[in-house]
């Protein structure tokens, strides 16, 4: 190993997290630099190149608010952006702020250890250079590590085995037999562009979901600057929103509204694209009788674009509307009624093989020349833990969350001293415009670090206590609502097989005060020390 370099801090990712984290750094004074797997940035856009992959969030609300001028020189085509636009956008950004000379690429970090002495992070890469750094920030995405199938036998197939989260463009798929697993928000994408040139294309399902047409289109003519205009009244309305849009749900519960007006509603916030549809209703998330009005709505649109009654049994949900990610889809339940394209429900027809060139169930053969995954991700805590992490008294980040993620705000973790997670688990992210949240939690540990300067403190750390209150919270609030009565990606699993639910659902604007109420009472819940001393010695600010 190389000798450490020393720094303030060390930014892990370089996706839009990674990217503001430096830009916040360096106009603060810190020393500090990036670390990223990939050979470029854009983090999830620059790894998902997918066919069909597109944000499911309006392009004018999916971007950086934090510099004016960024936001008027740059210009979207769409009403939804697709990968290559975004990550031309991100690359627009590094550019202006010169920050690739700051990112060390293709380079993994593969362990970083608190010394107690030094209070420092001693960090190590698989490509031999090591950091010695106060600060270690993980801007690492909380969908980033994908989650692989239980496909028996995989290793036997012969052709390409393509993940949307790691997609080789280079493997051409047209004319192929295509066997693909997950119909999820990326699945959905994937299936309807694979559908225009595949020979067969066989799409295996576990849960299906429901999916909202996104009524893409280009921007029109004085729409982007019309917004340009109000930008920063936009974005202030967003900071302070359940969910971090400009649009908040309208007012009103669906139970109590008269059918037709109901049923006007709904068909309104059908054609309004991806997020409109729980935006109809103040109550869609927290009462099951509206939900279900809802949902029965979406049911029957299901049912409406597909042709085969069998296949819209396989295909229509029977969760509560959002408790699962509610998918954009642009031609996916199109594509299901092309003569080349099936459904294959593995909860009914089990796959028990996968050949040389074939996918078995206990029921039938699948052809296959390659096969294509999109069954979603570790979420929230997988590219952490696939760090060897060890913090104060050799904790171990896999194991101490064995038993289901824990951090306070979803920001520190309580052990693992001068560490902090953009958008971890215990945050709003994944259930918000994550850029909104992104932004929100850069800039408050960015602040934080100027204080600590500022005050002489050396060592942070999440209390103990205050990271189980915070954490019992989020799971409180989240069984205020319908989020719970899903098996879904936003449930963290412990050892012992029980459920614990790892985002913030109590609203952006709710969590934002609530960061800054701990800042202004002294960082409270936090220790901090002038010293690095061992843990007994600290007493946390309450």
């Amino acid at each position: 190993m190389a000798e450490a370099r020393t720094l303030d801090a060390l930014v892990v990712g370089a996706g839009f997290a990674g990217l503001y984290m430096l830009i916040k750094l360096r106009e603060d004074g810190f020393s500090a630099q990036g670390v990223e797997a990939g050979s470029g940035v854009g983090g999830t856009w620059f790894w998902n190149r997918y066919p069909g992959a597109r944000c499911d969030i309006p392009s004018l609300e999916y971007s950086y608010s934090f510099d004016p001028e960024l936001e008027q020189e740059w210009d979207w085509t769409e009403r939804y952006a697709a990968q290559g636009e975004i990550l031309s956008y991100i690359e627009h950004v590094a550019a202006k702020y010169d920050l690739k000379r700051s990112i060390d690429f293709e380079t993994r970090v593969t362990s970083a250890v608190w010394n107690e002495e030094t209070g420092r992070w001693l960090v190590e890469t698989d490509r031999g250079k090591a950091f010695d750094v106060q600060f270690l920030i993980l801007a690492t995405g909380a969908l980033s590590e994908p989650k692989l199938p239980d496909l028996p036998n995989l290793d036997a197939f012969k052709g390409p085995v393509l993940f949307t989260a790691k997609w080789d463009d280079s493997v051409d798929l047209k004319g192929k037999n295509i066997c693909h697993f997950g119909t999820g928000s990326s699945g959905i994408q994937a299936v309807a562009a694979m559908s225009d040139y595949a020979s067969h294309l066989t799409v295996f399902q576990r849960t299906p979901s429901y999916a909202v047409p996104a009524n893409n289109r280009p921007l029109e003519a004085g729409e982007q600057e019309a917004a340009k205009a109000h930008y920063q009244e936009m974005r202030k309305v967003a900071r302070h929103s359940p969910l971090g849009f400009a649009s908040p749900p309208r007012p009103g519960k669906a139970k109590e509204f008269a059918p037709k007006d109901r049923e006007q509603r709904l068909e309104e916030a059908w054609n309004a694209g991806t997020t409109g549809l729980l935006n109809a209703f103040e109550d869609l998330l927290f009462d099951a009788e509206s939900n279900e009005q809802a949902a029965v709505f979406a049911r029957r649109k299901i049912a409406e674009t597909v042709d085969d009654p069998e296949m819209v049994r396989k295909l229509t949900p029977v969760y509560p509307l959002g408790s699962r990610r509610l998918c954009s889809e642009i031609g996916f339940y199109e594509a299901l009624n092309k003569p080349n394209v099936e459904l294959v429900d593995v909860r009914e027809e089990k796959v028990v093989e996968i050949t040389a060139n074939e996918v078995v169930t206990d029921q039938d053969r699948y052809p296959a020349d390659a096969i294509t995954i999109a069954t979603g991700f570790d979420a929230c805590t997988g590219a952490i833990k696939a760090i060897e992490l060890v913090g104060r008294d050799g904790q171990r980040i896999a194991e101490e969350w064995a038993d289901g993620p824990r951090a306070y705000l979803g920001l520190a973790i309580s052990g693992f001293p001068n560490l902090f997670a953009i958008t971890g688990p215990g945050s709003p992210s994944v259930l918000s415009n994550v850029i909104i949240s992104i932004e929100q939690h850069v800039e408050w540990v960015a602040r934080c670090l100027t204080d600590m300067r500022e005050s002489g403190d050396t060592v942070i750390e999440a209390d103990a206590q205050a990271e189980q209150d915070w954490m019992h919270h989020v799971d409180e609030v989240a069984h205020m609502t319908l989020f719970p009565a899903a098996d879904s990606w936003y449930m963290g699993k412990t050892r012992d097989g029980k459920q614990v639910f790892m985002p913030y659902v109590g609203g952006v604007g709710a969590y934002r005060e609530k960061c800054d109420q701990v800042r202004e009472a002294g960082y409270e819940g936090f220790v901090l020390s002038h010293a690095p001393v061992g843990a007994e010695e600290l007493t946390p600010h309450t």
